[in-house]
């Protein structure tokens, strides 16, 4: 017994291949090597005349073929049906196989080119900062270079800012600083007494992804104090309500690890969210008019270091960043142009802050140095370093709210209260020896400041300098916020977020 090498059934007409050895049907071998000339199975050239009839009983008598009008004829008939499917699904395996074959190659040629790609822009970003410390090293003005990425519409403005967004801005301090020098702290902010009482209130746990796991930032809403910001090692911003315990929404565009995040709240205009990271960008997103989802808005991407520090100017139209290429901008949040590009100073940025009345800048540096900027001017109008401090890296800033202080690590286990009208440090607070100073931040009262770090929250009155609280059972603290009206505090530990506040 033997069977067709297409149909797989016994042939009634049996022929072979004498050049492949294969059995055939005789009508199916024949149609495929009129439609295709060639052996089904082996792919060789293949004519009729290679075809051996196989005679297995050469004395029986063949058939007569039948009549149209029979049974018999409508069985042939659905024979040739039957044998032009067979022909028609044997080849559309062929081709299938062929074409999986050709997807396959495919793949792994885009993967290559990937991989290429990728080692090339890393070897380029190598190249640009080798040659940009050349240039520094040799006191040479570095050039911007034909292929920097900028967002859509974007244009470099270094050095130079326009009158119109000076005009704004000194508009805003004016009317900020007059409000300013006779405010009060608020009569319904939480007092030095009440912060005593803080306890533990309620831990969100699980937030981001396990790996990478780390929150490295928070921001809370101030027109919605339940939602809050957070960005992660695992490159990811998500959009948390607390009140009813679901993520409202989970930001993917950064490649690496996120630095700082922040919201734009302002009445008349969207909310945006804001994040900046290692990747050397910055990311804005706003809600979708139709579903009410975060969309991406804009990527900035005219920093050739990683962006540090992010800011929302008090005028609520321009972002702040800072980066570790030495340099900062100033961004308008309505058509997320890059207005303004600070020249290259000597050391990178490793923070930033905003005076409250938005026309100082602080940044640190990793040799203990705050310098503070004139955004207007671009110039230096301070610079601070701590006595007889061992050089480490200020990673963290905060203005008090009446606009009189900075506050800012002094050494890697202590913080100092910067008066600003002095330029002088006038008091320092010793935090132990094992302590390892992570965020600084004054609440909106200025009556409190609060400290993160590897020990744990410490919370400290202003001018007192009494330590009125402190939790260490959050461990490592990475990011440090005071909730509405101060009567919240709010931590960053792993992949947790912890709330402490006014007992029940």
């Amino acid at each position: 017994m033997f069977f067709c090498a297409i149909s797989g059934e016994p042939p009634q007409d049996p022929v072979i291949s004498s050049k492949s050895g294969h059995i055939y049907e005789r009508r199916l071998i024949q149609k495929y090597i009129t439609e295709n000339g060639t052996d089904p199975i082996t792919g060789e050239k293949l004519e009729e005349s290679d075809l051996v009839a196989v005679k297995a009983s050469p004395n029986a008598a063949p058939p007569r073929p039948p009549t149209h009008s029979s049974i018999p004829a409508l069985l042939t008939s659905l024979q040739n049906e039957w044998d032009a499917m067979v022909l028609e699904t044997f080849t559309l395996k062929q081709q299938y196989n062929s074409t999986r074959q050709e997807l396959s190659y495919s793949l792994y040629t885009q993967d290559a080119a990937s991989r290429v790609i990728a080692r090339l822009m890393r070897e380029r970003d190598a190249a640009r900062d080798a040659l940009a410390s050349v240039q520094s090293s040799m006191g040479i003005a570095p050039t911007a270079s034909g292929d920097v990425e900028m967002a859509d519409g974007e244009t470099a403005a270094e050095g130079v800012l326009s009158e119109k967004v000076i005009t704004e801005i000194e508009a805003t301090s004016q009317s900020l600083s007059a409000v300013r020098k006779k405010r009060k702290a608020p009569a319904d902010y939480a007092t030095p007494a009440q912060v005593k009482t803080f306890t533990a209130k309620h831990t969100i746990p699980s937030l981001h992804s396990a790996s990478p796991a780390g929150i490295t930032s928070i921001a809370v809403s101030s027109t919605n104090p339940s939602q809050f910001l957070t960005g992660g090692n695992d490159k990811v911003v998500q959009l948390y309500d607390r009140d009813t315990d679901k993520v409202l929404a989970s930001l993917k565009g950064h490649s690496k690890k996120i630095h700082t995040v922040a919201f734009r709240e302002h009445e008349g205009d969207p909310t945006l969210l804001l994040s900046a990271g290692a990747d050397k960008i910055a990311r804005i997103w706003s809600p979708d008019s139709a579903s009410g989802e975060y969309i991406p808005r804009s990527t900035i991407r005219s920093h050739k270091g990683e962006v540090t520090g992010l800011a929302v100017h008090p005028t609520s139209t321009f972002l702040v960043l800072g980066s570790l290429d030495k340099t900062y901008s100033l961004h308008d949040l309505t058509s997320f142009s890059e207005v303004y590009r600070s020249p290259q100073a000597d050391e990178p940025f490793s923070s930033l802050a905003l005076h409250p009345d938005g026309c100082l800048l602080a940044v640190g540096t990793g040799t203990s140095k705050i310098q503070i900027f004139d955004i207007r001017s671009g110039d230096i109008v301070a610079t601070l370093v701590p006595p007889d401090a061992v050089p480490f890296t200020v990673n963290t800033l905060s203005f008090s709210e009446n606009g009189y202080h900075l506050l800012a690590p002094d050494s890697l286990s202590s913080v100092g209260i910067w008066d600003l009208r002095k330029q002088k440090r006038g008091h320092s607070i010793a935090l132990g020896d094992g302590f390892k100073v992570n965020k600084v931040v004054y609440d909106y009262s200025a009556q409190l400041l609060g400290v993160g770090g590897n020990e744990g929250v410490r919370v400290h009155a202003h001018k007192s300098w009494e330590e009125l609280v402190r939790f260490e059972e959050g461990g490592d603290i990475s990011d440090l916020v005071f909730g509405a009206q101060s009567k919240e505090i709010w931590g960053t530990s792993g992949r947790e977020v912890r709330i402490w506040g006014l007992p029940e």
